[in-house]
């Protein structure tokens, strides 16, 4: 029997868990990511995280802060710095929306996800707003009532 091919999709996809926890989302937006070659063998291998990444406007253009991506092993003299400012490549009406959006709402610009789009590394970024400790705990809340509720229903099957 042959063995099972790896799951290449699982190390190609990093997810910010935190966000949809701390945040309400509401707009969704796809944008390139200027990298340098050791980057993006480094996020291939899965070396990154996403987990406190945010973005802003600056000069109208969009930043990625607090992406952090682990310098490549083989990469030799010509490192990246793990923590770097990076550009989000948006068109220019996407830059409009969340600039209003940021300016007149109080909303900020969370990175949900970073994966690969056939050969180019995009970033999911999204309009959030910060969500209350009493917002917490009544998620909290009704996921415990879904659990207690699925389990019912399995004892009773």
């Amino acid at each position: 029997m042959a063995a099972k091919p790896k799951d290449t999709s699982r190390y190609t996809e990093m997810r910010n868990s935190k966000a949809l926890r701390d945040f309400f989302i509401h707009d969704k937006f796809e944008a390139g990511i200027k990298l340098v070659g050791t980057e993006v063998k480094s996020i291939r291998g899965g070396q990154a995280q996403i987990t406190d990444a945010f973005a802003r406007i600056e000069k109208g253009d969009v930043w990625l802060y607090g992406a952090y991506i682990q310098e490549y092993s083989h990469g030799g003299l010509s490192q990246h710095a793990p923590r770097r400012v990076r550009k989000l490549l948006l068109n220019a009406n996407e830059i409009r929306k969340i600039r209003q959006a940021v300016e007149t709402g109080g909303k900020t610009i969370v990175a949900l996800r970073m994966y690969f789009k056939e050969a180019l590394v995009k970033v999911e970024i999204a309009l959030a707003t910060g969500k209350k400790q009493f917002d917490k705990r009544a998620d909290i809340r009704k996921r415990e009532g879904d659990l207690e509720a699925r389990k019912a229903l399995k004892f009773r099957k």
